[in-house]
């Protein structure tokens, strides 16, 4: 019988850019206190089949648990970003899913790809980015 071959796993965007050199650059954060807040609680919850966003109730048991009061728009603000951040994760699955942020293009950025580009189609390739 023969051993199945296993596949290693794909890099994630985060790593590849990282084994790349590639600067990764985030949106700016005007609230950093309302992301710290949604990570404390934990970003999402465990459903049935898949991670679903936090509950009303979640987020008022924490504030119970951890005497922080957060004012309404606060606790909109954590629940909205849990769905989102639901909502992009199941959006991400596709191959094809473009990051929900993206910055300008590095010269590095463009330089990687054209490199890839020409291992992939040869130098013919570069005349198309002329």
């Amino acid at each position: 019988m023969r051993a199945a071959k296993v596949k290693a796993p794909e890099l994630s965007r985060l790593d590849q850019l990282k084994r790349d050199g590639v600067p990764v650059r985030m949106p700016p954060n005007p609230a950093p206190h309302i992301i710290n807040r949604l990570v404390e609680i934990g970003l999402t919850e465990a459903g049935a089949m898949a991670p679903v966003p936090l509950s009303w109730r979640e987020i008022h048991y924490w504030q119970q648990n951890t005497g922080v009061c957060l004012s309404a728009w606060e606790a909109r603000t954590i629940r909205d970003l849990s769905v989102a951040y639901v909502a992009e994760g199941r959006r991400a699955e596709a191959m094809n899913c473009p990051p929900p942020w993206r910055a300008e293009v590095t010269q590095r950025e463009r330089e990687l790809d054209e490199a890839r580009l020409e291992a992939m189609f040869g130098e013919s390739s570069q005349r198309f980015n002329r």
